[in-house]
């Protein structure tokens, strides 16, 4: 299947938070299994650098803002597609709900983040020119990257993890590399 490789641009169609004005930002934290081919094998989580500041700014998960033409699922996959270059499916509930103040405006944001199982890792991408991507476990993620709340979603899908319920509840075997989160 052929990628569009333009990200979505503008603000025509974004949404906006009733209870703090600004956008309303969907992302995901994308994971992979490493192991034997069973299931049971080291969770890595894939990260990207930011457009704008590179890689010395840390790093940072798939998000951007939800449009009013998709639901939250597709506006997690599509970013995860134009940031990261990666394809998957959407795990379980979101990890969770965090308003945020923006850096860069004027904003109080409200996030909301999922787990996203890769499917399909493409070899281009239509911000690959502005974004590294690196897998790393979920330890070197959690030091590198700078957002108290995209920390705080990566602790939340470990902790699922850690009690078997990243696929919306299902038993999973899958463990972690960093069990001393």
């Amino acid at each position: 299947m052929a990628v569009a490789m333009v990200a979505r641009q503008g603000r025509d169609l974004q949404r906006y938070s009733a209870s703090t004005g600004g956008r309303i930002v969907v992302g995901c934290v994308p994971y992979r299994v490493r192991g034997d081919g069973d299931g049971d094998g080291e969770v890595e989580v894939l990260v990207i650098c930011s457009r704008k500041k590179g890689a010395g700014a840390g790093v940072m998960f798939p998000k951007g803002g939800w449009e009013l033409d998709e639901s939250m699922d597709e506006a997690a996959r599509r970013e995860a597609l134009e940031e990261a270059g990666v394809r998957g499916e959407i795990t379980g509930a979101p990890l969770g709900r965090w308003c945020y103040r923006s850096r860069r405006y004027d904003a109080t944001y409200e996030g909301f983040m999922f787990p996203l199982r890769v499917t399909d890792e493409l070899e281009r991408w239509p911000e690959m020119s502005g974004r590294g991507r690196a897998w790393v476990t979920v330890a070197e993620a959690m030091d590198r990257c700078p957002h108290w709340w995209m920390r705080e979603a990566l602790q939340r899908f470990a902790d699922r993890l850690d009690n078997g319920a990243s696929d919306g509840g299902a038993a999973n075997p899958m463990r972690l590399l960093d069990a001393a989160l």
